[in-house]
């Protein structure tokens, strides 16, 4: 897709958004006017969720960081936690977290939300696996502006797909998880199923993928997947 078919889907987005969601779309679009990827505002972003089913599930933790010039910013490193309706339930056993975490002074859904909104604000999104976060905050911006979340990110899994179908390898199952991902690169192994953990994950992943690309001349296109 070319710059101009993100501009004119971003622009469609906010012509059809209303309140914190327009203000959102409304950022992306000088970002979307760069041709290359260096100066571009960047957030690496994970979920963790009671499920993989965005029509019943619910999220229970977000994970950001923000990355400037191919540069982890920790200092601006977040872990928030979400109140849900009902208990975590069986999902506890993978992400470690339990329901009296979720009862004490956490965030609504909607004010996560809001919240996300408004730190990611004027930065590209990097996820691992983005279409099924994409799903969660989708469902969540139909109940609170009655549309649902369109838009470009940077989605690592896809790179890894792109890179390794040109370069002819075969894609086995599980190879692009995150953990199988990394491995390739020679990062270290993390623990899994923590929203800032894996975030921090996805964004090192990110910088290893693009370590050789040449940020200054890769364009942006070049990174962009719609969800």
């Amino acid at each position: 897709m070319a710059g101009w078919r993100h501009r004119l889907g971003v622009n469609y987005q906010l012509w059809r958004a209303n309140g914190a969601l327009a203000d959102y779309y409304e950022s992306l679009r000088p970002i979307l006017q760069r041709e290359h990827l260096l100066h571009v505002p960047l957030v690496a972003i994970d979920l963790e969720m009671t499920g993989l089913n965005a029509q019943i599930d619910q999220i229970i933790s977000v994970g950001l960081l923000p990355i400037e010039q191919q540069r982890l910013q920790l200092s601006g490193a977040v872990h928030q936690l979400v109140s849900i309706n009902g208990s975590v339930g069986q999902s506890a056993t993978i992400h470690g977290i339990v329901d009296r975490q979720l009862q004490q002074d956490v965030m609504s859904q909607s004010e996560m939300l809001l919240w996300l909104l408004q730190q990611t604000q004027g930065k590209l999104l990097i996820f691992h696996h983005g279409m099924l976060d994409i799903a969660f905050l989708s469902k969540l911006c139909m109940q609170v502006f009655q549309r649902p979340l369109h838009l470009p990110i940077v989605d690592t899994m896809q790179l890894e797909q792109r890179r390794l179908l040109r370069d002819r390898h075969v894609i086995e199952h599980g190879s692009l998880r995150l953990a199988a991902c990394r491995k390739r690169y020679h990062l270290p192994a993390y623990s899994a199923h923590n929203a800032l953990m894996d975030a921090t994950a996805c964004g090192e992943l990110f910088l290893a993928q693009t370590a050789f690309a040449g940020w200054e001349t890769q364009p942006l296109d070049d990174y962009l997947f719609w969800f």
